[in-house]
């Protein structure tokens, strides 16, 4: 069970980096809980929550591509540094605001909320943009596995830890948590990456040199159709996961057991650690089609056996089925990670992974409404079958991207000259 770990050995940096990478991101999973508590307490409406929420997504998808280009072509620690500390700043204007100002002046709260968006340390995008410095071929693949099986871990705690500080002491505490989680892992994560040499984004020497390729290196990389297409794979792909994960929700606070849906998210995430680990372990490069091919697949199984197609489904049999099926997440999301940090350029890959954000945080803006809409309309089948659909599609989309022939992506002849690499 520990193959998975031996990338570790293979590449010493990643011993602090990818704990660090992952530790500093649970505020992420840990702040909307806190921030629901904390705005639905002070208005007493889940429409305003929401409100306050997606002021903060939209920033964080408007704001991500600039923030990968400042990272790219400057220092990383520096960023992550402005915006660690930018970052708790607004969460601590935002509790401020609500213990402060009546709840008639909810907008002002959207408003905090937008431009404490802007300011998201942007970790999992220089963090992603990191892998392939550290690592070609089949290391690579398992690194980004390795990544993707982690963060499913910590997007199981972040909302237990935040609900425990919500019950012991308040919501207001729970948020400073983040704020305070998010700005230290910054730095120290920025700190570790200038010890290891990854502070700047090597240029190519084309580029250094300002050659006349200089202007068309400056478009944005969505007029690259390969990019474009890899990015819309995480557009629908991470759509069809918030529609299962709302569906089943909804499904259990139907049946009058929310409870139940709920273990069932979570034994989702259970699996896809699993299956996250078993991959790792494998090696070799990734089939991206195949990976979420078979996502769709169980989340067809999963609709089948959901109102208004199956109205008595025991419990028993969702729970292997929600098991199975994830399976098959985190190595979706590792391959789908790892194919656009190859179709983009080197130099520009913390830019790149700026837009994945953007099309990631766009797919559940669509998928959350129409997710909705179904559920209301027909039932948590049709809205789970609408999920199965939106992974089909990306499963096609992906299928039309080139592959590296195993020349294209040579091993390192060793890590320590990988290493060394780095260093300079």
């Amino acid at each position: 069970m520990f193959r998975p770990l031996r990338v570790f050995a293979d590449v010493p940096s990643l011993r602090a980096l990818l704990p660090l990478s992952l530790i500093a991101r649970i505020h992420l999973s840990a702040l909307p809980v806190a921030l629901s508590f904390l705005v639905a307490d002070w208005t007493d409406s889940y429409t305003i929550v929401g409100a306050v929420s997606g002021g903060m997504a939209v920033a964080q998808a408007v704001a991500g591509p600039v923030r990968g280009r400042v990272a790219d072509r400057g220092s990383a620690t520096r960023l992550l540094l402005l915006t660690g500390v930018g970052y708790a700043i607004g969460l601590v204007l935002l509790v401020a605001a609500v213990a402060v100002l009546p709840s008639w002046a909810w907008p002002v709260a959207v408003l905090i909320s937008f431009l404490t968006g802007l300011a998201m340390p942007p970790i999992s995008q220089i963090s992603r943009a990191m892998w392939p410095r550290l690592a070609e071929g089949a290391k690579r693949e398992s690194i980004y596995t390795l990544e993707a099986t982690g963060y499913e871990i910590v997007e199981m705690g972040g909302p237990m830890l935040s609900a425990g500080v919500v019950t012991l002491v308040s919501p207001g505490a729970a948020i400073g948590m983040c704020a305070f989680l998010g700005a230290v892992g910054s730095v120290v994560l920025g700190l570790v990456m200038r010890s290891a040499g990854l502070d700047t984004t090597p240029k190519p020497a084309a580029t250094a040199a300002g050659s006349a390729d200089k202007p068309a290196r400056q478009r944005t990389l969505l007029r690259d159709a390969g990019f474009t297409r890899a990015v819309l794979v995480s557009f629908f792909l991470m759509g069809s996961l918030f529609a299962v994960n709302l569906s089943v929700v909804a499904w259990g606070r139907d049946i009058g057991h929310a409870e139940a849906g709920a273990g069932l998210v979570a034994l989702w995430s259970v699996g896809s650690a699993l299956g996250g680990v078993v991959i790792a372990g494998r090696g070799g490069r990734s089939n991206v089609t195949l990976r979420i091919g078979l996502l769709a697949v169980g989340m067809a199984a999963l609709a089948l056996l959901l109102p208004p197609v199956a109205d008595a489904t025991p419990y028993w049999l969702l729970v292997p089925v929600m098991v199975l099926g994830g399976t098959a997440i985190a190595p979706s999301l590792a391959a789908s990670n790892s194919r656009v940090g190859q179709v983009a350029p080197e130099d520009r890959r913390a830019e790149a992974f700026g837009w994945l954000a953007t099309a990631t945080t766009g797919g559940v803006a669509l998928a959350q409404p129409l997710s909705g809409w179904l559920l209301d309309t027909f039932g948590p089948a049709v809205a789970v079958g609408c999920g199965a659909a939106m992974a089909c599609l990306a499963a096609i989309i992906a299928s039309t991207l080139h592959r590296p022939k195993p020349a294209e992506e040579p091993e390192p002849a060793a890590v320590s000259e990988v290493d060394t690499g780095a260093q300079g």
